[in-house]
């Protein structure tokens, strides 16, 4: 299974011949999703899912499905009647030929005076977690690769550094990081490098990892 990037929180999985996308928001590519063959998406907030990437995706490949919460699939599943599927907390299933276990229920706390979302996250092949906007901790799983809500309005880095020792994953590669500066990575580079145990990295957009 190979990784790729692409911006803010969306990224590209390919095992055998087949192609997953997570969450390609309006902060992604244009084409984020179009080559997928399976579609996930966390929850509804725009930098996550944006209706005109999925149904690009869709139109591209006839074939292609989506698996999300039901406020996401609420939106699209009249448009593509039989390719949107509802899942949930402790839901398993099998996508192009990726193991998928759904971990999560709410999103993170942004401010008590807003009301909080639904958010779901994605555990790919026992291996490779995507929390989505939470600091989910998948219980009872060892995730070799966190992909690590780095910066956002609903975090603050000290909450980032205990989610890795909580999550503890051999390696974690940041997500949702497209509001952070350049100038400022080094600093969130060197605190999560020295304060835990784990491989912390990031990939460009449009970057790809070794075989995971």
């Amino acid at each position: 299974m190979e990784l790729t990037k692409k911006t803010h929180s969306c990224v590209r999985l390919e095992k055998d011949g087949w192609v997953l996308v997570i969450d390609p928001g309006v902060f992604s590519e244009e084409d984020a999703a179009v080559g997928a063959d399976a579609l996930l998406v966390t929850h509804e907030h725009a930098d996550h899912f944006d209706e005109g990437r999925l149904r690009a995706g869709l139109e591209a490949n006839p074939a292609a499905e989506i698996w999300t919460l039901a406020a996401v699939a609420d939106q699209l599943s009249a448009a593509f009647p039989g390719r949107v599927h509802t899942v949930g907390e402790g839901d398993t299933f099998t996508a192009a030929g990726f193991d998928i276990e759904v971990h999560g229920q709410l999103h993170a706390v942004i401010h008590p005076d807003i009301p909080r979302i639904t958010n779901v996250g994605y555990l790919i092949d026992g291996t490779v977690f995507h929390p989505g906007d939470a600091l989910t901790v998948p219980e009872g799983r060892q995730v070799d690769t966190l992909l690590l809500p780095v910066h956002a309005p609903w975090n603050k880095v000290s909450e980032v550094i205990d989610y890795v020792r909580a999550v503890a994953p051999r390696r974690a590669v940041d997500i949702h990081d497209s509001l952070l500066r350049d100038h400022a990575r080094p600093i969130y580079d060197g605190l999560i490098g020295n304060l835990t145990t784990t491989d912390h990295g990031r990939l460009a957009p449009g970057t790809a990892t070794g075989p995971l």
